[in-house]
């Protein structure tokens, strides 16, 4: 007669390799992977509409284009909010052809921007060179980091103040300038060194 208390280790090796035995796994959580959840979900979407064959073969796809609509649209927004980070500011162009007043030759930037038609651009050359003028007369103390309005405190002149209005209303006031706008700083220029040489008349 055997013993019913033995325990029968070989018996228990095949229980324990048998997965139909394997009742642990019912209490151990399965890890969800999201991606592969989430295709099941739009697969069992499209089986639905299209049935099963024609779902599980646009699922895939559809994914991707969802992906890269989804990258488009984050790109176009942060383009939009950030232009900086993609092109090149005009405005930031122009400060650093702004930088120096320095080794530029003016009446030929300022010929190729009138045969342009360009008199944004010939403007901002005019204001330049009267800059660059006034500061090799001593008339003003030419910094990089200056603003446009100490000079006017330093060349306390009427036509330079109104040089200098004309200048800022093109370069930070989205005015368009003409022809006629760039004859009248060019008038400007000339009356203003004009009293630099000599004409002590019209200060304000």
């Amino acid at each position: 007669m055997s013993d019913t208390l033995s325990c029968d280790t070989t018996q228990l090796s095949l229980w324990r390799s048998d997965g139909a035995y394997d009742y642990s796994r019912e209490l151990t959580a399965q890890q969800v992977n999201l991606m592969e959840w989430l295709l099941q979900q739009v697969e069992n979407f499209l089986n639905s509409l299209f049935g099963e064959v024609t779902g599980h073969r646009l699922t895939l796809p559809l994914i991707i284009i969802a992906g890269l609509a989804l990258i488009g649209m984050v790109g176009w927004y942060i383009c939009r909010t950030h232009p900086g980070l993609f092109v090149k500011n005009r405005r930031q162009t122009d400060e650093m052809e702004e930088e120096t007043i320095y080794g530029i030759d003016f009446d030929d930037e300022i010929a190729r921007a009138v045969e342009k038609n360009d008199y944004t651009a010939a403007v901002r050359w005019v204001y330049l060179q009267t800059l660059r003028q006034l500061s090799d007369t001593g008339r003003i103390e030419w910094q990089l980091y200056k603003t446009p309005t100490q000079y006017v405190y330093e060349c306390r002149h009427a036509a330079f103040r109104e040089l200098t209005n004309h200048f800022l209303r093109v370069r930070y006031g989205n005015f368009e300038a003409d022809e006629p706008m760039y004859h009248r700083l060019c008038d400007l220029q000339r009356e203003v060194m004009g009293r630099e040489s000599g004409q002590k008349g019209g200060e304000a």
